[in-house]
């Protein structure tokens, strides 16, 4: 069996910041397509894990433009707080995504677990999902260990 080579790609996200990172991993002579140029809001984040969520975006998109889409899912898990901010890790940045705010919000919770300032174990996790709109799809995760820093 012989595969074919994908010419063109939709990322599936409504983040500029995500769209520009992701696009610049791509091979510069693909085709690079955005929810935008559509005018698709992005999808309710309705899964209880990263791939669930990155698999959900990719067949949503792929699905309403009859492109192959990648899509992905990422956040930061802190053990001592059980996971979190993990698959709601956008939420925590609010409307505008303010990374700021979000971070700050975790310097709270550790706080109060009088932690703020020792060694925090967390990891952050990224799934990615392709979807052809024949319903194939590929789903992979990865995750780096660390520590909370200032």
């Amino acid at each position: 069996m012989q595969s074919k080579k994908i010419k063109e790609i939709l990322i599936g996200s409504n983040n500029n910041g995500k769209i520009k990172e992701i696009k610049d991993l791509l091979p510069k002579k693909l085709k690079i397509y955005t929810p935008k140029e559509y005018k698709i809001k992005s999808p309710k984040e309705t899964g209880n894990t990263f791939k669930k969520n990155s698999y959900l975006k990719a067949k949503y998109f792929s699905k309403k433009t009859g492109k192959i889409c990648l899509a992905d899912d990422s956040g930061l898990e802190i053990y001592i707080l059980d996971k979190l901010p993990g698959i709601y890790s956008a939420r925590w940045a609010g409307k505008k995504k303010n990374f700021n705010m979000a971070i700050n919000k975790v310097y709270k919770k550790l706080e109060k677990k009088k932690l703020k300032n020792k060694k925090v174990k967390a990891r952050f996790v990224c799934a990615l999902t392709i979807y052809w709109p024949n319903g194939k799809f590929i789903s992979s995760i990865g995750k780096i260990n660390g520590n909370i820093s200032k």
